[in-house]
């Protein structure tokens, strides 16, 4: 699947979750949900995947854990905040280039209308 036809698969589904329920869960909540509806589609999604930094070529350890990775073409991070600032971006865009994936959505599930809370990032 392209990566602009699984982006927006992945928007529709987090759409419905966001019709179905409302703002207000934790992220874990809609995490679960979304990757729910994803699998019953047949995706593949790794989720909370440790991700490992590197300095100077040697493991520091987990530098971070993606929520969702999409057939491995999307990273999906799930926010259920007040507000998306700056830096949420920010780290989206860490995310991709240390896993070398080239396309990012920020989804914040606290907005009453959820795309006001998607952010689509490319690296």
């Amino acid at each position: 699947m392209e990566t602009n036809d699984l982006t927006a698969l992945i928007i529709e589904q987090a759409i419905d979750i966001h019709r179905k329920t409302g703002p207000g869960l934790f992220e874990s909540v809609y995490e679960e949900m979304l990757w729910y509806k994803l699998n019953q589609l047949g995706l593949f999604i790794e989720r909370q995947k440790e991700i490992p930094v590197y300095l100077d070529g040697i493991k520091m350890g987990i530098g971070f854990r993606a929520d969702l990775i999409i057939d491995q073409q999307v990273i999906v991070e799930i926010k259920s905040i007040e507000t998306l600032l700056p830096v949420h971006a920010k780290q989206l865009l860490t995310y991709l280039k240390l896993t070398s994936i080239s396309t990012g959505l920020l989804i914040n599930f606290n907005e009453e209308l959820l795309k006001q809370g998607i952010k689509r990032l490319k690296n």
